[in-house]
C-alpha cells in the first residue's frame, strides 16, 4: 500500500512582502498591518503622529517600522517614500475632515475631505509610484456614502465617489499595478469611539435600521477585504462595499 506524501506547504500570501499602511498607527490601518504581520509581511506604517505609531510598530514586532507623514504635505510624502525601498502593497486609509450640511458648512470644512481624504490618497500613490512593484497593489480607502448619503453632506458623499472614481482611473494607468477600492458602512471601532457617545449611539441605531445585516461592522472585517484585495491577482479597478448591506436599501 503506498502512503500518499504529505502536501507541500502553501506559503502565506504576504510571505516576505513589503506592506506600506499609511493611517497604520489605528483603526483599520493597524489591524491591516496585524494581519500583514501574521502572514510574514514587513511592515511600515505612516501616519500624524510619532507617539501612536511608536506604540503601534512596537505591537507589531521586529518585522514592523514607522514614519511620520502627513498626507496633506507633498514634501512629507515625498520624504516618507524615500524612506521606503519598495512596496507590494499600499493602503491609505488616513484623513481627517469634517462633513455637515452645505447651507452650514464654511467652504473650508466643506472642501475637507477632498484635502485629506481624495487628494491625500492621490498625491500618496502619486509619490508611491517609483517604489511600486510590478506585481503591486493599491488599496484606496472610500466609504459606503458615496452610493447612498446617510444625511445631508453633499461634499463629503462626493468626495467618496471621487475616490471610488479615482481608484478605476488609477487602475488603467499604472497596470499591471492593481488598484482597488474599500468602501466600508459605518464601522464600530477606533474612529467612531472618539466621537461623543450620544452621537455614536444614535448613528449606529440609524445604521442598524438602514443596513440588511441590521448592525455597523468591525474593522477586523474590512481588514479581510482589504487582504483581499491586496491578494487576489485578478482584481483591479474594483470597488468593494463591507457595509452589511446598507447600499443596497
Amino acid at each position: 500500500m503506498t502512503i500518499p506524501s504529505a502536501p507541500t506547504p502553501v506559503p502565506a500570501p504576504l510571505a516576505d512582502r513589503d506592506v506600506v499602511i499609511i493611517g497604520g498607527g489605528s483603526g483599520i490601518g493597524l489591524e491591516v498591518a496585524r494581519r500583514a504581520v501574521a502572514s510574514g509581511a514587513r511592515v511600515v506604517i505612516g501616519g500624524r503622529s510619532a507617539g501612536k505609531l511608536e506604540e503601534a510598530a512596537k505591537s507589531l514586532g521586529e518585522q514592523a517600522r514607522w514614519g511620520v507623514v502627513d498626507t496633506t504635505d507633498q514634501d512629507s510624502l515625498a520624504a516618507f517614500f524615500d524612506s521606503v525601498d519598495r512596496i507590494d502593497h499600499l493602503f491609505t486609509p488616513a484623513a481627517s475632515y469634517q462633513v455637515g450640511p452645505m447651507r452650514e458648512l464654511t467652504d473650508s470644512e466643506a472642501e475637507s475631505p477632498f484635502v485629506s481624504k481624495f487628494w491625500g490618497q492621490y498625491h500618496a500613490v502619486k509619490h508611491a509610484t517609483a517604489k511600486l512593484t510590478s506585481h503591486a497593489s493599491v488599496v484606496l480607502m472610500s466609504g459606503a456614502a458615496s452610493v447612498r448619503p446617510p444625511a445631508a453632506a453633499p461634499a463629503y458623499v462626493a468626495c467618496n465617489a471621487a475616490i471610488e472614481g479615482l481608484g478605476r482611473g488609477l487602475a488603467v494607468e499604472l497596470a499591471p499595478v492593481r488598484v482597488n477600492v474599500v468602501s466600508p458602512g459605518t464601522i464600530d471601532g477606533n474612529l467612531w469611539a472618539q466621537r461623543p457617545a450620544h452621537i455614536r449611539q444614535a448613528s449606529f441605531a440609524q445604521y442598524e435600521r438602514d443596513a440588511l445585516l441590521r448592525r455597523p461592522g468591525t474593522e477586523s472585517e474590512i481588514a479581510d477585504a482589504v487582504l483581499f484585495l491586496f491578494t487576489n491577482t485578478f482584481m483591479t479597478g474594483s470597488t468593494l462595499y463591507p457595509d452589511g448591506g446598507y447600499a443596497l436599501r
